[in-house]
């Protein structure tokens, strides 16, 4: 768990250790800070768009990236039977400690068993494709997950805003050849820096695109207060 950067945050935090937050860089040279807390709200404390994804569950649900397991742990407690996927052994073992009762260490692309009727991408899930060119993949890959009639749900951000405005009103994108919403991110924690690492904000209209390339209907659930949104996909019948 060397370089396992969120893990060792949430595991402090879970054990009493919490001193400082994460620090965040970009590769648009932002600098943020991710404060622990707020990975462990409470449904109260979240965003309404997350509450509206959790109020849309249904059937066995899969949470993937459910870090210290807040989604998960809500939806089980109303009854759920939940499945919670993580990359970071810090983040599993932090779910385990809540009292997630399926949690395991595994990147989505190589989870296979159960099918859901719910698979759950909250906090920018369809960031985990890193690239606009790897999000078909990713949708191929929850499509097996599915069971007949199955839902998938996520959020993300448009993330135009973050660019200067141009004389004519619109927006300066640099020309080279990348999706405006291709990250590069490292994290860092109590000196431990992570490796950098591809995160994607995908608009929702490329989103509706690329689903309808892949033969899943998209709709837009709501829009939250600053350029972010709901998405449900299902498969086309």
């Amino acid at each position: 768990m060397s370089r396992d950067v969120i893990g060792k945050a949430l595991i402090d935090f879970e054990n009493g250790n919490y001193t400082e937050d994460i620090t965040t860089y970009s590769s648009l040279g932002e600098k943020d800070v991710l404060p622990l807390p707020y990975l462990f709200r409470d449904y109260d404390a979240m965003p309404l768009i997350e509450q509206k994804a959790l109020d849309l569950c249904r059937g066995k649900v899969l949470d993937v990236g459910c870090g210290s397991g807040s989604h998960s742990l809500y939806l089980q407690k109303k009854g759920f039977e939940v499945t919670g996927v993580d990359t970071s052994e810090g983040a599993v073992a932090t779910a385990k400690l809540r009292g997630v009762a399926n949690v395991l260490h595994s990147n989505v692309f190589d989870y296979s068993g159960m099918k859901f009727d719910t698979i759950l991408l909250l906090m920018n899930g369809i960031g985990i494709s890193g690239q606009f060119n790897e999000v078909g993949r990713l949708m191929t890959k929850l499509e097996t997950l599915l069971n007949p009639g199955g839902q998938i749900l996520l959020d993300s951000s448009d993330i135009i805003y973050m660019f200067e405005l141009d004389d004519d009103g619109g927006y300066w994108v640099p020309n080279n050849g990348k999706y405006y919403g291709e990250l590069e991110f490292t994290m860092e924690y109590k000196g431990l820096k992570s490796a950098p690492f591809n995160w994607l904000y995908l608009d929702f209209k490329n989103l509706k695109e690329l689903a309808d390339q892949n033969n899943l209907r998209c709709e837009l659930v709501c829009e939250g207060p600053h350029y972010d949104y709901l998405a449900r996909l299902r498969v086309q019948s």
